[in-house]
């Protein structure tokens, strides 16, 4: 299991607080805590914390980032980020771009800004009578973090649906990327690859091909997504996917096998329904919940041989006391 934390800064911030100030203004938080943007509410503060309301504001922040000298961590709806206790040294920017416009084609498609909530967005297209994006509507998380990890449920993923992806890239200039550009893998794409690698590009925005359909089964099918969802998976302050599925198997099962659902340690617990989804009890610390993740990543090692992979990712500091 690769767990090496990425951290928004390798360094520390080698500018004063007048040159941030001047540069992102009032906009500017110092020291907010990150655990108002998570799911699971845990994590600590971001040194610096800016918000963008649009896919343009997004471009504007990343650019005046990149020439200071930062690689900012952009923030969507962190349903797939374990931030550490200690929180995150450098600039994170929260992603708000969330414009959406619905072309009626054909074929239908939707574009939507990379902070534009996934599940909202695929029930105002079954509102709409576009199909395609049903198995999205109970999906945590924005169309950015979806291109991104190539997100999906039900049998279905982002990779099906995307059309093409503005992305900002290292040299300040936007580029449109194809499907085969992002080269979409399980749970994975180029992007997510090249951020491990160190290089930097963003997702403003992307365009999804969608198909028609009749609103009321549209609704019917997202409805039976989201009974399946409560019955199957813990309701409140939760984590989750935590580990990607290997291969003709389920890391919910493998972890439960190992004796391990409802496994707990202080605040955070592996859930009691589903235990590939880990909880925050109350006053969860990101190192408990990292304890749990090495513990069942062991045990299932141990018991099935079977070396999981997180989907998750741990953003901050991980290697001092908190």
């Amino acid at each position: 299991m690769n767990v090496a934390p990425w951290t928004a800064n390798q360094s520390r911030l080698a500018m004063s607080m007048t040159d941030l100030r001047s540069t992102f203004g009032a906009r500017l938080k110092i020291g907010e805590p990150l655990a108002r943007h998570t799911s699971a509410r845990v994590g600590g503060p971001a040194d610096y914390l800016a918000t963008a309301e649009s896919a343009g504001e997004l471009a504007e922040l990343v650019r005046a980032a990149w020439q200071l000298g930062l690689q900012p961590l952009i923030l969507g709806g962190g349903s797939n980020v374990l931030v550490s206790d200690v929180g995150v040294r450098g600039l994170v920017i929260l992603n708000r771009a969330r414009t959406l416009e619905f072309r009626a084609g054909p074929p239908p498609s939707v574009w939507a800004e990379s902070g534009a909530n996934l599940g909202a967005l695929a029930r105002q297209c079954g509102l709409r009578g576009m199909a395609g994006l049903e198995w999205a509507a109970t999906v945590p998380g924005t169309v950015g973090g979806a291109v991104f990890g190539n997100a999906g449920a039900h049998g279905g993923d982002l990779a099906g649906s995307l059309v093409v992806a503005e992305i900002l890239q290292q040299d300040g200039t936007v580029r449109r990327w194809n499907p085969a550009e992002l080269a979409f893998e399980y749970r994975s794409s180029r992007l997510k690859r090249l951020k491990v690698q160190g290089r930097a590009a963003v997702i403003l925005a992307a365009e999804l091909r969608l198909g028609e359909g009749e609103p009321a089964a549209l609704q019917a099918r997202a409805e039976e997504f989201a009974a399946h969802r409560r019955r199957t998976q813990p309701p409140g302050a939760s984590l989750g996917s935590m580990f990607k599925n290997p291969p003709g198997d389920y890391a919910g099962r493998l972890i439960e096998a190992a004796g391990l659902k409802g496994a707990r340690l202080g605040q955070a617990q592996i859930s009691p329904l589903h235990a590939n989804f880990f909880v925050n009890l109350g006053q969860a610390r990101a190192a408990d919940i990292l304890a749990l993740i090495h513990k069942a990543h062991a045990a299932v090692l141990k018991e099935s041989g079977v070396d999981l992979e997180l989907e998750v990712e741990l953003v901050g500091e991980w290697n001092r006391p908190s």
